[in-house]
């Protein structure tokens, strides 16, 4: 694997988390919307991964050996089948006619967690590509 990989590595894994961050900003802003209905209640979302092969990358221009995998992609987004909460809440505006209200399936807790190991896997790539670019710097100037 060559050291100017590692930057196309680091950069798969940078958008994954960043689209994991923003995923769960979403589920925390949403955290507390009510509904009337199960059908129209908000439920989390989270970022599904996979990992990239070298013959997905190599198919897209980079000439890299076959087999191993590097890098990650977004397989897609799911919503999460955890049971929505049910309050009863008489006088709310968006209650039903039992009196109940529905609000979505995402724990807070959960999500900051989320948001933290998004926040710092994000930062390891920085990190990466930092001392990657260290390492291509000090190669240039063996030359001299």
């Amino acid at each position: 694997m060559s050291l100017s990989s590692i930057f196309d590595i680091a950069g798969t894994g940078m958008n994954a988390q960043s689209l994991r961050l923003n995923t769960t900003a979403s589920n925390i802003a949403n955290a507390e919307s009510a509904s009337s209905s199960t059908d129209e209640v908000y439920r989390g979302r989270h970022p599904v991964f996979q990992s990239r092969l070298m013959q997905q990358m190599s198919e897209s221009g980079m000439n890299l050996p076959q087999g191993e995998a590097v890098g990650v992609s977004v397989a897609g987004i799911v919503e999460s089948d955890a049971p929505l909460q049910r309050r009863y809440e008489p006088h709310h505006p968006e209650a039903d006619a039992e009196g109940y209200v529905f609000y979505p399936n995402v724990n807070v807790v959960e999500e900051m967690t989320n948001m933290i190991s998004a926040s710092r896997s994000f930062q390891v790539n920085v990190d990466v590509m930092n001392s990657a670019k260290q390492m291509v710097q000090r190669v240039l100037t063996l030359g001299q």
